[in-house]
């Protein structure tokens, strides 16, 4: 494999900080790439198969006739919400997959 000078310094000096092997350094930055871009296409493709509607009417149903469990508690420090402002906030997933959609989602590099 050839690189480009500059780039072959910058992974010796990683890997000198690293304590490893240029080789391996190499090695794991390879396979970390495959994976990001394996999931990525995992969840494009899982996706593709999801159905908006149905996983929004879930979604809102979730947790309403259900009163907390044991240990499903907020911390007493944490900022709460006036029960107006959240009765009159709606659910932002809808408008996310669509601003994802419209930007041809995220990509990896």
């Amino acid at each position: 494999m050839r690189l480009q000078p500059s780039l072959l310094e910058e992974l010796r000096k990683a890997a000198d900080a690293e304590g490893v092997a240029l080789n391996q350094l190499i090695n794991v930055a390879v396979a970390e790439k495959l994976s990001a871009l394996r999931t990525e296409d995992y969840f494009q493709e899982r996706a593709s198969r999801a159905n908006r509607a149905e996983t929004v009417r879930i979604l809102q149903k979730a947790g309403r006739g259900s009163p907390p469990m044991e240990g499903d508690e907020l911390p007493e420090e944490w900022p709460r919400q006036s029960r107006r402002r959240r009765q009159g906030r709606k659910s932002t997933f809808a408008a996310t997959a669509k601003a994802g959609k419209r930007k041809g989602g995220s990509s990896v590099t």
